[in-house]
């Protein structure tokens, strides 16, 4: 068969059409993009401006984007005071974010580079609040673990972070509250331990029950939990047969916390038995002084 060719006001109708849409597609990837691309800062832009653009975030709560402006500002003016006030932002808005290792990094950038800062009281305050809350995982927080059920090696971090405000700075206005929060940290740490007391205790460990609990009097003393810690000794001891330690403890008790569980037979007190479904939870005395006060 043999084809017909096409008429020349159809050819240059086709040759028309593969021009226009050649254009279209140049058209498209150069300038007509730019219209429906989201508009950026430009760069090289003046640094209080960028300052004043991260700050406004930071008011609004938006602390995302007051982390990335703030880290812009950074790379592009690496000294001055723009961007001291910038490392300092920037580690806050990553704490409140519950980013606590870029916290805890942003950190010490500053202490590194700035030393003699007069916000180094801050700084060590703010890293002490970031280390006292890493390493809580998600399934944790759902079910309200006890914070010293987790591993302890941060928050110790944490509160050598609130003894180094504490001591060095301790005219600061952060020295009282990082006094408070050291409290509440040794209360933590030797809860720990007397939870891992009262485990050996169920478990007929006598002696590393024992143990423990004379660990924690001497490395936590006047605790919240020393006069459980002596009920666990007391226990042990009369579980051992030694009578004479056993008197001992019972005697110190009686002095100090003379309404104690123990006194009455109510202690260690486990908890029920559904509760132990729960992973965390660990095998800890429901009757411990923190759950009393509570009652």
């Amino acid at each position: 068969m043999t084809q017909r060719a096409l008429p020349r006001s159809a050819r240059l109708s086709a040759s028309a059409r593969l021009a226009l849409l050649a254009l279209v597609i140049a058209f498209t990837g150069t300038g007509c993009g730019k219209i429906f691309k989201k508009k950026e800062a430009p760069e090289n832009q003046p640094v209080e401006v960028m300052y004043q653009e991260a700050h406004q975030s930071m008011q609004v709560n938006n602390w995302e984007r007051g982390v990335i402006r703030f880290r812009q500002l950074i790379a592009q003016y690496p000294y001055g005071p723009y961007t001291e006030q910038a490392l300092m932002e920037t580690a806050y808005a990553e704490y409140k974010s519950g980013k606590l290792d870029d916290a805890v990094t942003t950190v010490d950038r500053f202490i590194r580079t700035y030393p003699t800062h007069r916000n180094i009281p801050y700084m060590y305050y703010l890293r002490g609040l970031a280390n006292s809350n890493r390493d809580t995982v998600f399934l944790q927080k759902v079910w309200r673990l006890d914070a010293s059920r987790r591993d302890l090696a941060t928050p110790m971090q944490g509160y050598s972070d609130f003894n180094t405000v504490a001591e060095r700075y301790p005219n600061s206005r952060y020295a009282a509250d990082a006094r408070n929060r050291m409290v509440e940290l040794r209360n933590q740490f030797a809860l720990h331990e007397l939870d891992t007391a009262i485990y050996y205790l169920r478990r007929d460990a006598w002696v590393s029950a024992a143990s423990r609990a004379k660990y924690l009097l001497e490395t936590y003393p006047q605790s919240a939990y020393q006069n459980d810690a002596v009920a666990v000794l007391a226990e042990a001891y009369t579980q051992l047969g030694n009578e004479t330690l056993a008197a001992d403890a019972k005697r110190v008790l009686e002095l100090n916390d003379p309404q104690h569980p123990w006194l009455a037979g109510k202690f260690p007190d486990y908890p029920w038995m559904v509760r132990r479904l729960n992973p965390f939870a660990g095998e800890k005395s429901s009757n411990t002084v923190d759950k009393r006060n509570k009652d």
